[in-house]
């Protein structure tokens, strides 16, 4: 699949969002640090930071939103629910725009919904070009100009379909440069996952299905037991693991002297969220995730954890984006100021853009953050 990355995201009337929302990954600074952080000039890794009730959940709904009608993987509809912004009328519809670079070429998707589950158009661009078009409410057909798809049936007013998961589902394109970047497309969001650590659970998530089971069966499974038992020492989870089967069924245990306690009956709520991060991780490593959102990643850690977690992310190639209200991993050796952004006042900036201060690798980011210096 080569490079692909988002470069922008645009939210309008969704939630919180009232006004249009513009999430910039391009807006990077020239610094001489970390520089794994960035890859072909865009934000690879990022955190976010901003006050409760800020916005911080509902982007990283926003930004998944998509994963509802153009792929079949895990879509968790009570994220959805209060889906327009309760602003404006009922009447009005909630706009998403994605800009993606797949290799040397650009991509632009907007489309609109009046609910989760109801689009009203959709509009992609490939290199500035309408490829992919369709407005229900005004279009007896919907237009389709890529190769290979001149037969296509394009009236879909009998059915709620999205036109690109139409496209996907009904057509054997033409092998050229351009249904590459469309199909490379189809990949990344196929590849999307959100993650919400806060409430620990293994279903609270967006994205390609990885397992239904449980989290234990799925480390047994893959033969991870010695790997996942490493981590958690190393995140200071002191500890031996090993398989215990009752009624036919295996599960991880906690191994003492004398007996074996299940893992998910012994284990505290932080070291059931390392158990869950730890299963994605893999994924990660993999390069079977394009994109993750990890929403208050750190919710049950110890900052010393916290770093710990953001470095294993670091070592993956995957588009990450974690958020958190932990100041004490706001430091140049983690990331850098164009990798740490504000959400607040329906506006998300990188913490640079709040100061006329040359920002330098030896700054304290989190003293000048808690003096205010980075106020929005």
């Amino acid at each position: 699949m080569g490079l692909v990355m988002l470069i922008r995201f645009e939210v309008e009337n969704f939630k919180n969002f009232n006004e249009k929302f513009v999430f910039d990954l391009s807006n990077v600074k020239n610094y001489e640090f970390n520089e794994s952080c960035i890859n072909n000039g865009l934000i690879n890794k990022a955190l976010i930071y901003g006050p409760n009730g800020s916005g911080k959940s509902n982007l990283g709904f926003a930004i998944f939103d998509i994963v509802s009608h153009i792929t079949d993987n895990h879509d968790n509809k009570t994220f959805y629910r209060n889906f327009l912004n309760a602003e404006n009328s009922l009447d009005t519809i909630a706009i998403f725009k994605y800009h993606i670079r797949i290799n040397s070429n650009d991509i632009i998707y907007e489309y609109a919904k009046k609910t989760h589950e109801k689009l009203i158009y959709e509009k992609l661009f490939i290199n500035k070009k309408l490829v992919i078009s369709y407005n229900r409410e005004s279009d007896r057909n919907a237009t389709v100009l890529l190769a290979g798809a001149e037969n296509l049936n394009t009236d879909l007013k009998e059915t709620s379909l999205s036109i690109i998961k139409y496209v996907k589902s009904n057509t054997i394109l033409d092998e050229n440069a351009e249904n590459e970047t469309f199909l490379a497309f189809l990949d990344f969001i196929n590849g999307m996952v959100y993650f919400k650590s806060l409430e620990g659970q293994w279903h609270s998530y967006i994205g390609q299905g990885i397992t239904q089971n449980r989290v234990s069966e799925g480390i047994l499974e893959e033969g991870l037991l010695d790997d996942f038992e490493n981590f958690l020492n190393a995140a200071g989870v002191e500890c031996k693991l090993t398989k215990l089967n009752r009624d036919g069924e295996d599960f991880i245990a906690f191994k003492y002297r004398n007996r074996k306690i299940e893992y998910s009956q012994a284990a505290s709520t932080g070291t059931m969220s390392l158990g869950h991060f730890f299963y994605w991780l893999q994924k990660l490593k993999k390069n079977l995730v394009s994109f993750i959102y990890m929403d208050e990643f750190d919710a049950y850690y110890h900052h010393n954890l916290s770093k710990l977690i953001v470095n294993e992310i670091k070592q993956s190639s995957s588009q990450s984006i974690l958020t958190t209200h932990n100041t004490s991993i706001m430091t140049n050796d983690l990331l850098r100021p164009d990798c740490y952004f504000i959400l607040d006042n329906n506006k998300i900036n990188p913490i640079f853009k709040f100061t006329d201060k040359e920002l330098r690798k030896a700054h304290n980011i989190e003293k000048m953050y808690k003096a205010g210096t980075f106020n929005a």
